[in-house]
């Protein structure tokens, strides 16, 4: 058993966890305590990882079994990893540079991303994450009433579609398969309970989320905009600074993640992988 050490962030939300080495194949008392530690604090970060793919799959695997990544060609040899890219002469937004839940317009959205640093710009680069677990529990009374008991569509339309993909621009390190079937929806609780930790999140996303059901336009566009300048509150962001080798996960059951820029002229990529999760309750 390792001698795991954790330094948590403010709010205890995000955690740096050191001690363990992600390389070697964990013992069933490291899993169990890696586990308990994403269940606690969201997200974790892990510096100093070097990982091949094999081990990143192998720790992803501890985790659970894969989740279904669409619309994005994954790795030659290695069909549960993509390599989150861009180049230096790119003129495109970075990959995932709006707030977002992995998946959530999936019937089964992912219960984990783990992404993994392989080249980190001098400069940018960085994710943001916010809690939707303490954006609920601080939510104005009248903010609660209003969502209490409803759904909201998701939908991959505004990325994925081929008007989607189009609107944002020509991405060349990373190759993206617009498709029809982004115009498809689902449906979820906008309150969704952890089906592990039992905790109540705030569970929509600006990219994603489309509109409440059974509402009128109108009346849902400004209701969504009221959650998310709550969501996206100060307080409730951790702002992530990678390193090379760093390896982070977080739990998309609750948590939104930002990509950020400000790396123009400069190459960064990751590897990322995601794990299976349940449907929204």
């Amino acid at each position: 058993m390792s001698e795991i050490c954790t330094t948590p962030h403010a709010n205890d939300f995000a955690a740096c966890v050191k001690g363990v080495d992600l390389a070697q194949a964990l013992c069933r008392a490291d899993a169990e305590q890696i586990r308990s530690l994403w269940l606690r604090y969201q997200v974790l970060y892990f510096p100093e990882q070097v990982l091949t793919h094999p081990q990143l799959e192998r720790f992803t695997e501890t985790f659970g079994p894969y989740g279904h990544d669409p619309f994005i060609t994954p790795m030659v040899g290695h069909q549960h990893i993509l390599e989150v890219r861009r180049e230096p002469d790119e003129n495109v937004v970075p990959f995932g540079s709006s707030w977002h839940s992995d998946w959530s317009f999936q019937a089964a959205p992912p219960s984990a991303t783990i992404l993994h640093a392989k080249i980190v710009p001098p400069v940018g680069g960085g994710t943001h994450f916010a809690d939707g677990i303490r954006a609920l529990a601080t939510l104005p009374e009248d903010l609660r009433r209003a969502i209490d008991g409803r759904t909201a569509v998701h939908s991959a339309r505004r990325p994925y579609s081929h008007a989607g993909y189009r609107a944002g621009g020509k991405r060349t390190s990373m190759k993206i398969v617009p498709s029809d079937d982004a115009w498809q929806t689902q449906s979820h609780p906008v309150i969704r309970t952890h089906p592990e930790s039992g905790r109540e999140a705030l569970w929509l996303n600006p990219v994603y989320t489309l509109a409440f059901d059974d509402m009128e336009p109108s009346e849902s566009a400004d209701l969504l905009a009221r959650l998310f300048e709550h969501m996206l509150r100060a307080e409730f962001v951790y702002k992530h600074r990678w390193e090379e080798q760093m390896l982070v996960v977080w739990d998309n059951r609750s948590v939104m993640h930002c990509a950020q820029g400000g790396y123009a002229g400069h190459r960064r990529v990751m590897h990322r992988t995601t794990v299976a999760g349940t449907v929204p309750v």
